[in-house]
C-alpha cells in the first residue's frame, strides 16, 4: 500500500530535509564524496541527483522508501556537499565515481534512480556493469549527447556564472530546471523559493560540472541494448531540458523498459511531482 504522509513538510521543505544532515563522506576515485544512509532493507536503493543539485531533490523519496530498502543518496563530486575535485566531471569518471561508492559501502547490487545527470550515471553504470544494477529508474534524463541547438545558450549562461555567480541566472535557469504548472502555482512560492535558494548557493564552480554535461558523448544503442535489468522511465510532460521524446528513445533501445509520462511536471519531477514519482517508482520495485 502506498505510503500518504510521507509527503509531510512538503510546503516547508526546510523540515523536510532536515533528517539529512550529519551524514558521512567517503573518499573514493580521488575525490571525497557526501552521501546519505537511511533504512536497513535487505536490498539497497540509490539515488543520484541531477545537475546543479543535490542528493536533497529526493528527500520525499527517501523518506517514502527508508523503511523498506537501504537508501542511499550523494552528492555527485562538485556539487552538493561533496568535494570540488579538478578534474574529473565526464560521465564516464562519475559512472567510475558510482562504482567506487558501491564498492567502498560493501553493496554487490542495488536498485538505481538517477535524474537527469543521475541518469546519465544510470545508463552508464547499468550497461557496462549489468551485475551491479537490479533495477534502473531513469527519470527526466537522455541517452542522447547534449542537442547542438541548446549547447550555445547553455555555455552563454556558464559564462556569466563564471563571471558573476549562479544569482545572475537564476530565472532563465529556474525556467529550465522546472515546469510552469510548478512555477506559476500560488501554493508553491515557499517551495520555489527554497529551490531558487538551493540553486544560487552553488559556487562558481559549478561550472565546470555543466561542462561536463554539454560535453558529454552519447549513449550508443548497442551499449542501451545491453541494458537486461528492468527499467523504469519516467518523464514530466512539461520537461524543456530533456524532452519526452528523449525518453521515448529510451524505449526504443532499452530490451525491459516501461515509460511513464508524469503530468504537472518539468525537468525536476521528484520536487514538481513527488507523490506520482514515488508511486510510480513503488509499483515498479514492488515487481522487482
Amino acid at each position: 500500500m502506498v505510503q500518504r504522509d510521507y509527503l509531510r513538510g512538503r510546503r516547508n521543505p526546510q523540515k523536510c530535509v532536515s533528517f539529512m544532515k550529519n551524514m558521512p563522506r567517503i573518499y573514493v576515485n580521488q575525490t571525497e564524496l557526501y552521501y546519505e544512509e537511511h533504512g536497513q532493507g535487505t536490498e539497497t536503493l540509490l539515488f543520484a541527483h541531477g545537475l546543479l543539485w543535490s542528493s536533497r531533490m529526493f528527500a520525499d523519496q527517501i523518506t517514502f522508501f527508508k523503511d523498506r530498502y537501504r537508501v542511499i543518496a550523494y552528492d555527485h563530486r562538485g556539487q552538493g556537499q561533496s568535494s570540488v575535485a579538478e578534474g574529473g566531471y565526464d560521465m564516464d569518471t562519475l559512472t567510475r565515481d558510482a562504482v567506487a561508492l558501491l564498492d567502498a559501502l560493501k553493496i554487490d547490487r542495488c536498485h538505481f534512480a538517477g535524474l537527469s545527470m543521475g541518469g546519465f550515471v544510470g545508463l552508464r553504470l547499468a550497461s557496462r556493469h549489468p551485475d551491479r544494477v537490479q533495477s534502473l529508474t531513469l527519470i527526466d534524463t537522455s541517452a542522447q549527447a547534449e542537442p547542438e541547438e541548446n549547447i550555445p545558450r547553455y555555455r552563454m549562461l556558464n559564462r556569466i556564472v563564471k563571471m558573476l555567480g549562479v544569482w545572475a541566472v537564476k530565472r532563465p535557469v529556474m525556467k529550465i530546471m522546472f515546469g510552469p504548472s510548478f512555477l506559476q502555482d500560488p501554493n508553491r512560492r515557499s517551495l520555489r523559493k527554497y529551490w531558487e535558494q538551493q540553486l544560487t548557493r552553488n559556487s562558481r564552480s559549478i561550472t565546470r560540472a555543466v561542462e561536463g554535461v554539454i560535453e558529454r558523448e552519447a549513449v550508443p544503442p548497442g551499449a542501451l541494448a545491453n541494458i537486461q535489468c528492468p527499467t523504469l522511465v519516467l518523464v514530466g510532460e512539461e520537461d524543456v531540458a530533456t524532452v519526452p521524446a528523449k525518453s521515448e528513445y529510451l524505449t526504443e533501445h532499452i530490451p525491459n523498459v516501461q515509460l511513464l509520462i508524469i503530468p504537472r511536471a518539468g525537468h525536476t519531477s521528484s520536487v514538481e511531482e513527488p507523490e506520482a514519482v514515488c508511486e510510480a517508482m513503488a509499483a515498479f520495485l514492488d515487481e522487482q
